[in-house]
C-alpha cells in the first residue's frame, strides 16, 4: 500500500540522508537541556502527533486533551479505542479503569475490572478529568466519534486498537465507523486518519477490511528485517519506542518500504536526538511545547526553573532512605523562586510535590526523593515507599503552581 501523506513522502527523503549519516554514529543517549533550535527546516520537519490527545498537560484520552493536541497545531493527535460491554467504541488507554478514574467511588469493588466490562452507561458516570486536576473535574470518557468532532483536516487522528483481545470484532466496527460516519469519511478523504496497534494479528484483520486506511505497526523494539518485510505488506508505517532505536532500525524500515515513528517523545532533546536518527513522525505527549521547538520558538517562555537531571536508578533501593531515586531542580533565572508546592508528574501520572518554604536562590539546587530522609535547603523527601522513576528512562515534567515549567526525558 502506498502512503498517502505527500508531507512523510518528502520527510522519508532527507530520513534516509539522516540515517546515512548517523549510521556509523555511536548510539547515544539524548542530550539534555539544550533547548537548541532544530536541526532540521521547517520543511523537512516531522509529522508531530500528540499522544492521547496530549497527555502532557490534559487529562489523557479526553476532550479537553483532544482540544489541547489540537491547539497545538500537530498533524495529528492518537486515541487509543476499545469497546464497552455493550459494544460501544469508547476512547480509553489502560485494561482497567483504576489509574485515571474515580472508580473506587462510583463502582467500589470494580476498581480492577477490565474496563470493557463496563457498559457505556456506567463508563458516562466516571470522572476522567480530576485525577490530572479539579480544573478538569467532570471530564468524562470519550466516545470514539468525539474525536473526530475536535479533529480538522489540518490536525487528524490516529486510531490505535487497543488490547484488542478484550474487544472482539474493534476492528469492523472502527473500520464500519472510517467508512460511514460523515465526520470520519471527511477525514479519511483529507488523508487524515491512521490505524495503528501492537497487535500484528488484529493490524492483519484491519488490513483485509479496511486497505484503504492507513495503518501503522506498533513494536516495542523494531525486529529483523525479516520480520519488517514481512510487516510491509499490510503495513504503511512502524512506531517504535524512541529509547531502543537504533540507526540499523532506521535503515531497516526505511530499506522496507516504510514510514518510521517512534513514542513518546517528550522533551525537547529527545525529539531532536530522534530527527537526528532519521525518523519521518513523532509522538508526543507535549505537542504544544514540542511544536514550538520544531518552529524555533521558546518552548517554556518565561521559565525560571528547570528539570536539570533525574537519578532513576541509583545504587542499592530506589527508594532507601536519604539516598534513593530523586529528580533534580535548578533555578536558571536572575530571580529567586518559590518553589513550594511544585508538582513533578511523569507520564504515568505519578506525583512527587515540593514540600513548603522552599525558594531556591538564582543558581540553587533542589533535589527531589521520592522516597524518605531528612529534609534540607538543598533536598525534599516526599517520604514514598515505591519507586516512581523507571529505571529504564522516564520522562517528567514540572509544575509551578497551574504553569508548565519544563519537560525532562532520560
Amino acid at each position: 500500500m502506498a502512503y498517502r501523506l505527500t508531507r512523510i513522502i518528502a520527510t522519508t527523503a532527507a530520513g534516509l540522508m539522516l540515517v546515512t549519516a548517523t549510521a556509523a554514529v555511536a548510539h547515544a543517549a539524548p542530550a539534555q537541556k539544550e533547548h537548541a533550535l532544530p536541526a532540521q527546516k521547517a520543511s523537512d520537519a516531522p509529522i508531530l502527533i500528540g499522544h492521547r490527545g496530549a497527555a502532557g498537560t490534559a487529562p489523557e484520552n479526553t476532550v479537553a486533551a483532544f482540544k489541547d493536541g489540537r491547539a497545538s497545531g500537530a498533524d495529528f493527535f492518537e486515541i487509543d479505542v476499545q469497546l464497552s460491554a455493550d459494544g460501544v467504541p469508547f476512547l480509553f488507554h489502560d485494561n482497567t479503569p483504576a489509574r485515571t478514574t474515580n472508580v473506587e467511588e462510583v463502582f467500589p469493588g470494580r476498581e480492577n475490572d477490565p474496563i470493557t466490562s463496563f457498559t457505556w452507561a456506567e463508563l458516562q458516570q466516571l470522572d476522567a478529568g480530576a485525577y490530572f486536576d479539579e480544573k478538569y473535574e467532570g471530564e468524562r470518557i470519550p466516545h470514539l466519534d468525539d474525536a473526530a468532532r475536535v479533529a480538522t483536516v489540518k490536525t487528524g487522528v490516529y486510531i490505535e486498537i487497543k488490547a484488542p483481545v478484550n474487544s472482539p470484532g474493534v476492528e469492523q466496527v472502527v473500520a464500519d465507523e472510517l467508512r460511514n460516519d460523515p465526520k470520519w469519511t471527511q477525514l479519511v478523504a483529507a488523508d487524515k486518519i491512521q490505524v495503528l496497534g501492537f497487535d500484528e494479528a488484529s493490524n492483519r484483520r484491519f488490513a483485509a477490511i479496511a486497505p484503504e486506511i492507513e495503518l501503522q505497526q506498533l513494536t516495542s523494539v523494531v525486529p529483523a528485517r525479516a520480520v519488517v518485510d514481512s510487516w510491509a505488506t499490510f503495513a504503511d508505517s512502524v512506531g517504535t519506542n524512541y529509547r531502543t532505536l537504533t540507526p540499523q532500525n532506521v535503515a531497516d524500515v526505511k530499506g522496507a518500504g516504510l514510514i518510521l515513528g517512534v513514542y513518546t517523545v517528550n522533551s525537547p532533546e529527545a525529539v531532536q536526538y530522534s530527527l537526528d536518527l532519521g525518523v519521518d513522525a513523532v509522538t508526543t505527549d507535549f505537542p504544544i511545547q514540542n511544536q514550538r521547538f520544531l518552529q524555533g520558538q521558546p518552548v517554556f517562555p518565561g521559565a525560571g526553573v528547570e528539570i536539570a537531571d533525574a537519578a532513576n536508578n541509583v545504587p542499592g533501593d530506589d527508594v532507601q532512605p536519604e539516598n534513593g531515586e530523586y529528580v533534580l531542580l535548578r533555578n536558571t533565572s536572575a530571580a529567586s523562586v518559590d518553589v513550594s508546592g511544585a508538582i513533578i508528574r511523569d507520564a504515568a501520572n505519578n506525583i512527587l510535590t515540593v514540600g513548603q518554604g522552599y525558594v531556591l536562590a538564582p543558581g540553587a539546587e533542589l533535589r527531589v526523593y521520592a522516597g524518605p530522609g531528612t529534609n534540607s535547603a538543598e533536598a525534599y523527601y516526599n517520604g514514598g515507599g515505591a519507586s516512581v522513576l523507571n529505571n529504564g528512562g522516564d520522562s517528567v515534567a514540572l509544575w509551578i503552581g497551574p504553569r508548565l515549567q519544563d519537560v525532562f526525558a532520560n
